[in-house]
């Protein structure tokens, strides 16, 4: 989502809310929501939803502005369900990534992120220099000033193919690694079977320490706000964490492959 479009949906809340007469509190107790919620929602600390601002929407009687306004914001290409966690991630102090399979998103160069999008034949080729533009776009969150910090969590399988693109894919986590605020772990083949194969997830946490998770499955993903389920996932993320290598190590994992991933 744009930075300007998701501004402009909490800008139109806090000023239909005030309009309306309704502190943070009371309008919290009427859409369901706490009033701490609410507040970080409207300052941008708790990413926006579809089911928040179509209660927003019913209750101060916008005619369906906000959810219209989230709608306007997929001119960007970016699907709705994604939206949520895409400003969840612009605004992060910490992430948290983990993929069994693929270098997560954050990571990857622009030729490896149009092999991904291609992995849907039916996208046209349009669609797809359009989904990796947008997928580059978000990386500038890793050279900001005050970056998050970032733990990226990938299975050695996912570095072992054989080409011009894993092979310049494998130099860009060797650079990005260098950043003192990421942190690049490998879970080793040797580890066998873990928790972790079970699918990719990410985690991200807000400047009120609160965290948000993102699950993703083959017709699309879903943001993950839910108490329990946060518990679940982040004792899920500490024992994939527990299975890589440290740091150091990890790096030098890279560097081993990257050296033997040559012309076949």
């Amino acid at each position: 989502m744009e930075e300007s479009t998701a501004e402009l949906i909490r800008a139109q809340l806090r000023r239909m809310r005030a309009s309306a007469g309704f502190s943070q509190e009371e309008f919290g107790k009427i859409v369901h929501y706490s009033a701490s919620m609410v507040s970080a929602i409207e300052l941008g600390q708790r990413p926006l939803d579809r089911q928040f601002l179509g209660r927003a929407d019913d209750v101060l009687k916008t005619g369906g502005l906000l959810l219209a306004l989230l709608t306007m914001a997929e001119r960007d290409g970016q699907a709705s369900w994604f939206m949520p966690w895409l400003e969840a991630e612009r605004n992060a102090q910490q992430l948290r990534y983990y993929n069994p399979t693929l270098v997560p998103g954050l990571l990857q160069t622009s030729a490896y992120a149009r092999r991904v999008f291609r992995f849907d034949d039916l996208r046209s080729e349009d669609e797809v220099e359009r989904q990796a533009q947008n997928r580059l776009e978000r990386q500038v969150i890793l050279t900001r000033e005050n970056p998050p910090q970032v733990v990226a969590v990938i299975d050695e399988a996912a570095l072992r193919h054989h080409d011009p693109v894993t092979r310049e894919q494998l130099a860009h986590l060797s650079k990005v690694a260098e950043l003192p605020h990421v942190h690049i772990l490998i879970i080793p083949t040797s580890a066998g079977l873990h928790v972790g194969l079970s699918g990719p997830l990410a985690l991200a946490m807000g400047a009120d320490g609160g965290w948000v998770g993102h699950l993703e499955n083959q017709l699309g993903g879903a943001v993950i706000d839910g108490q329990d389920d946060l518990a679940t996932l982040l004792a899920r993320w500490e024992s994939i964490r527990n299975e890589a290598l440290p740091r150091q190590q990890s790096i030098d994992l890279v560097k081993e492959v990257e050296r033997h991933n040559g012309p076949q």
